[in-house]
């Protein structure tokens, strides 16, 4: 743009005059390109830079693609686990059964191999937070305090670490679950 000497301008007109100056370094000149660049170019090099990334780290952590579907099937199949843990717990309706079934849920996920201990992990987390976040919506507790959940999470953990659930099993729970 040019710039236009203050004796050539119509009075009432405002322009507003910029002066760019050339770039003075080749980082300033690349950055200047970016700016100009279509959002088809921009989006392409970011899948780029992503696809390359991904490529760079399974080939520095060593990670092969069977590792990662055998960590994804793991993980769908300690899901199902734990899926039916908390069903076993609503059918039985069994009262001080909770930390057997936590036990369990955890125990048959982990036995799966790292991706059911993950999702084990991932799932009883989310159990637990979505409780305390429940909590606070209602007036008072739900009976599920602080103390509950800590109890929980040591049933999960328990049961994730390998351990026996039946330590949690209560008395006349029936031998189906």
């Amino acid at each position: 743009m040019q710039m236009v000497p203050a004796s050539k301008r119509r009075p009432g007109n405002s322009e507003v005059s910029v002066y760019i100056a050339p770039a003075t370094s080749p980082g300033q000149a690349a950055q200047e390109a970016q700016l100009i660049r279509s959002p088809a170019e921009k989006d392409s090099h970011s899948k780029m830079k992503l696809s390359i990334g991904i490529i760079f780290c399974s080939l520095v952590l060593g990670v092969s693609s069977r590792e990662w579907f055998t960590f994804l099937k793991e993980a769908g199949q300690g899901a199902k686990d734990m899926w039916r843990a908390y069903s076993d717990m609503r059918e039985a309706n069994y009262k001080g059964a909770d930390k057997y079934f936590h036990a369990r849920g955890n125990y048959d996920a982990a036995r799966r191999g790292p991706g059911g201990a993950w999702a084990a992990k991932v799932i009883s987390d989310a159990r637990e937070n979505a409780q305390r976040v429940t909590d606070l919506f209602k007036f008072g507790d739900s009976g599920h305090g602080a103390a509950d959940s800590r109890a929980d999470q040591a049933a999960n953990e328990w049961g994730r670490s390998g351990k026996d659930p039946n330590h949690f099993r209560p008395r006349g729970l029936p031998d189906k679950y």
